[in-house]
Parts: C-alpha cells; sequence; structure tokens
C-alpha cells in the first residue's frame, strides 16, 4: 500500500460526520440568538474539526493497538483503521501525526482568540484534547478502567456545540441548554453503539465498556431507552412548531428507527444484525443533533 493511501486509511474521513454535525449544531443555535455566521470563523471552526476528528483518530489507535490485534468483529464503525493491525503504518509516526493534530487544534483556537476575540477558545479546544486523553491513556484511560463513554458524551455533545456556538460570536450565558436534554443522551447511545462490534476484543483486553460490562443484550436495550428519551426530550423542550410538519416528521421518522431497533436486541451473534444495530443507532444521533441544526436555523430572533 502506498503511504498516501496508508494515511488515507488511516484517518477514517467517514467519522468526520461526528465532529462536523456537533459543531454546525452550536453554530445554528448563534444563528437562533438573532447572529449571523462569519465565514471566515465557520472555516476556522471546521478546520479545527477536521484536525480533531484526526487527533481522535489517531490517537485511539496508537493507544489501543494491542486490542484492535485481537479484534475479529470490526467494522466501518469500530475497531480502529487497521493501519497498525496490517502494518501500514508504525506506531510511532501515528503517535506523532496525533500529538501534530493536537497542536494544529489548539492553534485554531488562538488563531480565534487572537483575530476575532474568542480568548476562551483555546481553552475549550485543549479540554476537548485532555477529555480525548483521558479517554485512551493512563493514568486515567477509562475507556479501560470504565466510563470512557461519559468522557465521548461530554467532548462530542458539550464540547463541540459550545466551541461552534462560542467561536461563531455567542456567549456563554446564551447557549441553549435545554437541548443537553436531547444532545447527550443520544450522543451516550451512541459512544456505547459503537461498541457493540468490539464486545470479543474489549473483554480479552480488560476494556471495560458498556458492552462488557453489561452484556451485548441490555446495553442494547440501554441504547434504545437513551434514544427515545432524547427523542421525547425533544417533544418535550417545543423546539418545533409542530403546526408545521416539516419540523417534526422527521422525529416521527427517527422514533420509528428507534423502535425498530427492537427486533436487533436479541441478535448479539449475527454480523448483519449488529452491523444493523449500530448503523441505525449512529443514524438516530446524527439525524437527532441534524434536526436540531434544522429547528434552531428556521427559530432565529
Amino acid at each position: 500500500m502506498s503511504l498516501l493511501k496508508a494515511w488515507i486509511k488511516a484517518s477514517r474521513f467517514a467519522s468526520q460526520s461526528y465532529i462536523f454535525i456537533p459543531l454546525f449544531v452550536g453554530e445554528m443555535f448563534y444563528v437562533m440568538t438573532g447572529g449571523h455566521i462569519n465565514w471566515t470563523v465557520f472555516a476556522i471552526v471546521h478546520l479545527y474539526g477536521l484536525f480533531m476528528q484526526l487527533y481522535i483518530i489517531y490517537a485511539n489507535d496508537y493507544a489501543d493497538a494491542k486490542t484492535d490485534e485481537l479484534n475479529e468483529t470490526f467494522t466501518i464503525f469500530s475497531g480502529g483503521s487497521r493501519v497498525l493491525v496490517d502494518g501500514d503504518l508504525s506506531r510511532r509516526a501515528l503517535g506523532i501525526a496525533a500529538i501534530a493534530m493536537a497542536v494544529l487544534c489548539v492553534l485554531a483556537g488562538v488563531w480565534l482568540a487572537v483575530q476575532f476575540n474568542r480568548i476562551y477558545a483555546p481553552l475549550l479546544i485543549a479540554l476537548g484534547i485532555l477529555l480525548l486523553w483521558m479517554y485512551s491513556f493512563g493514568p486515567v484511560k477509562l475507556s479501560y478502567r470504565g466510563g470512557g463513554e461519559f468522557l465521548q458524551m461530554l467532548g462530542i455533545g458539550i464540547i463541540l456545540p459550545l466551541v461552534g456556538f462560542y467561536a461563531q460570536g455567542g456567549a456563554p450565558s446564551q447557549f441553549p441548554m435545554e437541548t443537553l436534554a436531547v444532545i447527550l443522551p443520544t450522543q451516550l447511545a451512541c459512544a456505547m453503539a459503537t461498541s457493540i462490534p468490539d464486545f470479543s476484543s474489549d473483554k480479552q483486553s480488560h476494556k471495560r465498556t458498556f458492552s462488557v460490562l453489561l452484556g451485548r443484550t441490555r446495553v442494547r436495550m440501554l441504547i434504545i431507552g437513551l434514544n427515545l428519551l432524547a427523542i421525547g426530550a425533544f417533544f418535550a423542550i417545543r423546539w418545533a412548531s409542530f403546526e408545521e410538519l416539516k419540523m417534526a416528521l422527521p422525529l416521527f421518522v427517527l422514533l420509528g428507527v428507534a423502535v425498530s431497533l427492537f427486533s436487533l436486541v436479541k441478535k448479539i451473534h449475527g454480523k448483519w444484525a449488529i452491523f444493523l444495530f449500530v448503523m441505525f443507532s449512529i443514524v438516530l444521533t446524527l439525524g437527532l443533533m441534524g434536526q436540531l441544526a434544522y429547528v434552531a436555523s428556521n427559530m432565529h430572533s
């Protein structure tokens, strides 16, 4: 494999959606307050999002090298990029790349602070980097000790939307905190779902994910419950003007997806059943986040 193809494989660009959409949600929250998108800031924010995604991917591959070697049930959603397992890149190169991406993330924050007076941007970005460090690396290493999914929920569900909101000019006090009742449950569910295919290798390497701790059937029930809670919260906060069907219809579609997951709860060994459950769970989370962005953009003052 050529060096360029190896780095493309290592970068897993499809996972950029996990980063882009929460940042975009935060920017649409700013639009909801009556603000207007600064397109230069938009470019910097999503450049940071690219660096952050690459930092996460490279750092996780570096930290999970031994666990990934045991993983024979990896999917496009989980199990790492496989560049270390397949010998495409060295662990040292991946580690250096992860550090470089973290530095670029901080520099993006400094750019926002210096040129646009977003003085807390470097701090917010550094906090996001710290959460990933706590997830994968010692002495905390919560992905192995248990509770890593909560760090993922906080990083993607709070830090990223807040970065998008604040970078565009939103005051932290204006951030719509009620939306966390939607964002946090579905992001926690997504974090749990992406660990399901890695159950066997995680168990062998003593990685205390929710799938390992609760078992594959119970964790699926919990994932469905969290997504139903998030959908219910969306209705409860009454953001959508439900007289306009175009606002409400996507939520009913997502509700149907959530209910359909029940048919896959007991199918813990079928490769396609696992793939579909994880895929639908991710679709639910991205769909809910996208709906938040859509509704927010239509509620601007």
